[in-house]
């Protein structure tokens, strides 16, 4: 989906056939439709002022926030979210965690990881997230930590060691998306990796990996020795 739409108060039915969720998803299958183009297909409209994607973002940023179904009354705080489209937002989730929710995912590759995670590549900011692993290597979450402006991303090894202590991790694995595309590692995402490898082996949670990743490729320090 071309994010141009989101920052402009144009309707729904304004943007190109081609490129409106419902379309897409008949040309294409629902797998083809991101994050946003999923919860506007489940908002239907927008409201005035806002459409659908630009609604649908601002509920996307709630449940990035969360790792549990989010409550009626946070979603009502966004604008354009009345109590009717609030339910069938809440509905949908319950449905997918009572009949379709995976269990433990295996990670044996860094192409596990990125599979699993694969979906917040066309995030037109980057997304620096936390994959807590058990101790048969099987994914027990996914959080978001940090939401940079554009490619730019501050983490700190407490929020990431506080949330795999919460979860009871017995390793993680970082990522974070390039929105240019480009995954070659800068000097930062070096020095926020052995960082995080030292405070791993202070707290006895060690840090597997560090994946750079865009919609179609990954870059992963581990497959390149770097961990």
């Amino acid at each position: 989906m071309n994010t141009k739409y989101i920052n402009q108060p144009i309707r729904l039915k304004e943007i190109p056939i081609e490129e409106r969720p419902r379309e897409k998803l008949k040309q294409y299958g629902i797998s083809a439709l991101t994050d946003l183009e999923l919860i506007a297909i489940i908002l239907g409209t927008g409201i005035k002022g806002f459409n659908a994607l630009q609604v649908s973002e601002q509920v996307l940023d709630i449940l990035d926030k969360k790792n549990i179904i989010p409550t009626i009354e946070e979603l009502l705080t966004i604008p354009g979210i009345g109590e009717v489209k609030a339910m069938m937002i809440l509905a949908a989730m319950e449905l997918f965690r009572r009949k379709w929710k995976p269990l433990p995912r295996k990670v044996q590759n860094a192409k596990d990881v990125f599979l699993a995670i694969s979906h917040y590549a066309n995030r037109k900011q980057e997304y620096f997230l936390l994959i807590n692993l058990n101790g048969a290597n099987e994914i027990l979450n996914v959080h978001v930590v940090t939401k940079g402006i554009l490619n730019r991303t501050i983490v700190h090894p407490r929020e990431i060691f506080s949330l795999a202590i919460e979860d009871r991790a017995n390793a993680i694995i970082v990522a974070h998306n390039h929105p240019s595309g480009y995954l070659n590692p800068g000097e930062d995402d070096i020095n926020t990796t052995q960082i995080l490898i030292e405070s791993g082996k202070i707290l006895g949670i060690p840090l597997l990996d560090h994946i750079i990743f865009s919609e179609t490729n990954y870059y992963s320090f581990a497959e390149n020795h770097l961990i």
